[in-house]
């Protein structure tokens, strides 16, 4: 009988987390919306002075608008799973972004490279056959 309530208490949180998230991606993609239209203005303005930092930035947080929404797509491809590796390619936009908008310390971005570097190497090992999972 307890197993029969956990079972059924666990597909009802299943169902209000799918729930959350397709609203979560609603919210997103008014942000992506919100973000391209940024962009197109950002072009649009001065199309031959534009600042290349400023089009840079706008387009790094498109990808993680985007990437974020992907992510959201492969957890219901994979069987309400999310990828590590997905968050490892977040991971390593997001602190691209950072470098595009805090460059003016050499010793910070030294270290953003360096945290770039260990994220490749977790997604290289995520992607290799260490963590594979036999089923």
């Amino acid at each position: 009988m307890e197993r029969i309530k956990a079972r059924k208490l666990a597909r009802n949180m299943k169902r209000l987390l799918s729930i959350m998230l397709c609203a979560l991606v609603v919210i997103l993609l008014g942000f992506l919306l919100r973000e391209t239209w940024m962009l197109a203005l950002i072009l649009m303005k001065n199309a031959s002075g534009h600042n290349a930092y400023e089009v840079i930035e706008a387009i790094v947080i498109w990808f993680l608008y985007f990437e974020f929404i992907a992510l959201i797509a492969k957890y219901f491809e994979s069987k309400f799973h999310f990828p590590l590796r997905y968050f490892i390619y977040i991971g390593i936009t997001a602190i691209i972004r950072l470098i595009v908008v805090d460059h003016e310390k050499p010793m910070s971005t030294l270290i953003y490279a360096l945290a770039i570097l260990v994220l490749l190497i977790s997604l290289y090992i995520a992607n290799s056959r260490l963590l594979k999972r036999e089923y």
